[in-house]
């Protein structure tokens, strides 16, 4: 208990993974906030540990659900790509100090809080839907690296593998997949940084519950609320909490 004995730590902590809860239910791109918020009150090689434990669980479930629809061909393409970025993401991680790791992973929430505000006002950026394998291994590199420092792996993958048109299931499966082998990847990684030990395993393992309960509640919520608005609502802080995460960062 010693990572959640402070009440504000405990109640961000509480807040990041129902996060990653609602997101699993269906608020897709919502989990990218987990990290950045539990960073407010941790370093953020501690922040990642902590909910990487929850993320295979939850992996355990979406994998199982989805374990007979998914595109071997983009995930032959992807995963070694990913390989690489998550060691590069080990390598920062290892060079650097927390402050610049906090800059970092502000970054990298900002810029994906202002792509999302973007894409919700219907702007583009997508690879070609013909685009060759070797390309979806450039953008496994930036999945693996960003999924590593972050927990925020999805925009990438969504850049290429969206406008290859994969039937939804098909879509969902790879993605499941894909992030699942991401997540066991950095499991000897966050290891080696001494960030994934007993502490983060326990406060893991008390926050898993949450993480059950606001799935199942997402599911319900989704459909009566407004989608649209509270995307808009969501992105903006984003962008907010990438922005303080940055100013910490170079303070």
């Amino acid at each position: 208990m010693e990572l959640l004995a402070n009440p504000a730590t405990l109640a961000l902590a509480v807040l990041a993974v129902c996060v990653l809860g609602l997101a699993k239910g269906g608020f897709a791109g919502l989990g990218v906030l987990g990290t950045p918020l539990l960073a407010l009150a941790m370093p953020p090689t501690v922040a990642v540990a902590v909910l990487l434990p929850v993320l295979l669980v939850q992996d355990v479930v979406s994998v199982w659900s989805f374990r007979k629809s998914w595109d071997g061909w983009v995930i032959a393409w992807m995963l070694p790509g990913a390989a690489v970025g998550v060691a590069l993401g080990t390598v920062l991680a290892a060079a650097v100090s927390e402050q610049r790791l906090l800059l970092v992973l502000g970054l990298v929430t900002l810029v994906f809080g202002l792509y999302r505000l973007w894409v919700e006002r219907g702007g583009r950026f997508v690879a070609a839907s013909n685009s060759p394998g070797w390309v979806g291994s450039l953008f496994g590199v930036a999945t693996g690296f960003t999924s590593q420092v972050a927990h925020a792996g999805g925009p990438p993958f969504q850049i290429w593998v969206t406008p290859r048109r994969l039937p939804h299931e098909a879509y969902i499966g790879t993605s499941s997949i894909v992030f699942a082998a991401i997540n066991w990847m950095k499991v000897p990684s966050y290891v080696m940084l001494g960030a994934l030990n007993r502490q983060t395993l326990i406060a893991a393992v008390l926050l898993m519950p949450l993480a059950v309960i606001s799935t199942l509640l997402a599911v319900r919520v989704i459909r009566r609320l407004d989608t649209a608005r509270f995307y808009t609502i969501i992105y903006t802080l984003m962008v907010l909490l990438g922005g303080k995460l940055v100013w910490d960062g170079l303070g």
